[in-house]
């Protein structure tokens, strides 16, 4: 059993299915559930293809009704775990739990993959699980956690090649989670415990957090001081040690990195009485770059005698990433939706977005050279590859770019 079937239970689903595994998914919402039973995917990295497959394998059964994975041997926990007025909201997880604790028997194997801080497989999960079955666990049944590393939109790195991080409550619940993976992924690395494994998840996107910060805040100050910060960190690249890349853009967005972070903050200062200073300030930063890049727009219009008000924008890429389809999370929307507020017409292109995701207001367009011209600014704000940068740059009166795609007396970037 697959509990959630979004962008990180689906493709494990469909993964284990290849494996040989029979797979029941479940999820809460029924719209979800209709469109996978009818072969729609609605992850971009399973393709309808692989679905139907799977469905006509008889091997892949989704429903809303945990009753119907009933028998099961392993169970994968891949729920949403968001935040709630900066605290993380657990409802998800204790939803999951509640409802599978009722068909644990002895033997079986429960694996939490959501991203959360480091303790609540111990002291959240498992507590649920044991007042609902009346087992124990590690004497009756298995518990594991895995951090989840789905990267959507990555072909080269997929769930089956991407090292994957396993832990157990005891060493024989380890041993049935490596078992369990092991038929799914390349590699597996076993760690000590279910903390290690859940701070490993925090670690990797604070890392990603902080550095994405320092360098948006970089960006600021170079443009300040008269500096290309795509040059400095093009030249500071060559680097074969030493150095990792990361570059600028409008913000942070997705699942994980406005979020994950500020778990392990929340943690630090509920455990510790201690603030996690970097995170807060990678917070702050990262926060502000959507408000940074009207700004910057306010000051390139008020260069050509215009204003926000009344202009008519084009904002290329909507969603969070890069090939990935989700803007719900994506700092581009909160440019948008700031664009709107201050009297603008926005329009927007995003190839992997769907019109019903986006905020009211907003029109989505095809970029093409005709759109590119009538706009007073156009926005590259995710750099999808889908995009005629050559076109854009062409066609368009006035560029301001996030992104470092274009090039020309009329770009400008961020």
């Amino acid at each position: 059993m697959v509990v959630g079937q979004g962008y990180v239970g689906l493709p494990l689903a469909m993964r284990a299915i290849e494996a040989g595994f029979h797979v029941v998914g479940i999820d809460v919402d029924e719209w979800r559930v209709k469109r996978l039973a009818a072969g729609e995917s609605c992850v971009g990295d399973v393709p309808d293809g692989v679905l139907a497959a799977a469905l006509g394998s008889g091997r892949y059964r989704v429903s809303t009704d945990y009753a119907d994975a009933e028998g099961f041997d392993v169970c994968v926990i891949s729920v949403p775990t968001p935040l709630r007025d900066g605290v993380p909201d657990l409802r998800h997880i204790g939803s999951a739990g509640q409802s599978i604790a009722p068909l644990l028997r002895p033997g079986v194997t429960v694996i939490l993959e959501s991203t959360t801080y480091p303790g609540t497989s111990e002291e959240y999960l498992r507590p649920l699980l044991e007042d609902g079955s009346g087992l124990r666990t590690p004497e009756d049944f298995h518990l594991g956690y895995s951090p989840e590393r789905i990267d959507p939109g990555n072909t080269r790195w997929r769930l089956d090649n991407t090292p994957k991080v396993v832990s157990g409550i005891d060493a024989v619940s380890l041993e049935h989670v490596k078992a369990f993976y092991s038929r799914i992924v390349r590699e597996v690395v076993p760690v000590s415990s279910l903390r290690v494994a859940e701070l490993c998840k925090l670690l990797e996107n604070t890392f990603r957090h902080v550095n994405v910060a320092l360098v948006n805040e970089l960006a600021i100050f170079a443009r300040q001081l008269g500096i290309d910060v795509w040059e400095a960190v093009d030249a500071a690249s060559t680097k074969p040690f030493g150095f990792m890349r990361f570059t600028p853009g409008p913000g942070v967005g997705g699942h994980c990195l406005p979020i994950d972070p500020s778990y392990l903050s929340w943690k630090v200062k509920r455990s510790l009485g201690h603030n996690f200073r970097f995170v807060e300030l990678a917070n702050d930063i990262n926060d502000h770059m959507p408000e940074h890049v009207v700004h910057r727009l306010g000051l390139a219009l008020n260069q050509r005698y215009r204003s926000i008000r009344g202009s008519r924008f084009l904002l290329l890429g909507l969603s969070y990433k890069k090939n990935a389809g989700d803007c719900r999370e994506s700092p581009a929307i909160e440019v948008a939706k700031a664009l709107c507020k201050l009297g603008a017409e926005v329009r927007a292109a995003d190839p992997h977005v769907d019109d019903f995701l986006l905020p009211v207001g907003i029109e989505l367009v095809e970029p093409t050279g005709e759109e590119l011209a009538r706009a007073d600014a156009v926005v590259v704000l995710t750099d999808h590859d889908r995009f005629d940068y050559d076109l854009v740059q062409r066609s368009s009166e006035f560029v301001f770019d996030t992104r470092n795609r274009c090039r020309g007396p009329n770009v400008e970037r961020l």
